[in-house]
């Protein structure tokens, strides 16, 4: 039997990135998958992929801004399947440009990044948890980010949004766990397509060659690295494994990165 035979998963970032991979992988495993985001074309490409592979899944138009769209993606689990068992809070928006250090936050930004990344989880836990109540519990999985851990030098608002989605997995963990209810978030570091890296700005490649250079592995993460953490978080497997953030970074934040900058300049102590 595959790992999520028979299990219903709705998959919030769907049309691409980490999201994409998720979709896919969860399909490929059995579950039956609902496939949101708001590039409905997007995401209708992948539901194709999906199910000229023989598997099954559906798309699902979705602004995470919306209340009232988030409870539709949930409602449409049961309309379609009649279940939902998973639920992956993957989506978020990522724009950075008023989102800087507290002194000059822009008020508007500060709104937005918290209801786009922090606000669209809890409404995508608080519809799901009734309809995964109805079957005994689910898995709900949250992306977080390594910002939500260790704060950078400027996005405050989205450094503060992970955190909270953090704290938002644990409170769920214990509020529901006696239910059936299992609830974790995955805390990505940089993680990007390889060809996205190879054919992007000069600017991009040298990000990612820091962030190479300053963690544990030698290269940067690709969607199927946390996709394939999800289908764990998914499955029967992690059963024992409620109210963790588990970091998929590369090793980023295992030790100071001051050290590989060191090394390179080729100081010794």
């Amino acid at each position: 039997m595959k790992r999520l035979e028979n299990k219903v998963a709705i998959i919030t970032g769907a049309a691409s990135g980490m999201g994409k991979a998720t979709a896919k992988l969860f399909a490929s495993e059995g579950a039956k998958v609902i496939a949101a985001d708001i590039n409905i074309d997007g995401a209708k490409e992948v539901v194709k992929e999906i199910n000229d592979a023989g598997f099954t899944a559906i798309a699902q138009p979705v602004d995470i801004g919306s209340a009232q769209q988030i409870e539709e993606m949930v409602l449409a689990a049961k309309e379609h399947f009649g279940r939902l068992d998973i639920l992956h809070n993957n989506a978020a928006r990522l724009n950075f440009s008023g989102d800087v250090d507290v002194m000059n936050m822009d008020i508007d930004e500060w709104t937005e990044t918290l209801r786009y990344n922090l606000t669209s989880v809890m409404l995508g836990t608080k519809f799901a948890i009734p309809l995964m109540l109805e079957n005994g519990g689910g898995s709900i999985i949250n992306t977080a980010s390594i910002a939500g851990i260790h704060p950078e030098l400027s996005k405050s608002a989205y450094s503060v949004a992970k955190a909270g989605v953090i704290s938002l997995t644990k409170s769920t963990a214990i509020q529901f766990g006696k239910q059936g209810i299992r609830a974790n978030a995955i805390a990505p570091g940089m993680v990007l397509e390889p060809e996205i890296v190879e054919n992007g700005h000069e600017s991009l490649k040298q990000y990612a060659q820091i962030f190479e250079e300053t963690k544990a592995t030698p290269r940067i993460g690709i969607p199927l690295d946390i996709a394939q953490l999800a289908l764990y978080l998914a499955s029967d497997e992690s059963s024992f494994i409620t109210g963790q953030v588990i970091s998929a970074d590369g090793g980023m934040t295992v030790g100071n990165p001051t050290i590989s900058a060191i090394k390179k300049a080729g100081i010794g102590w």
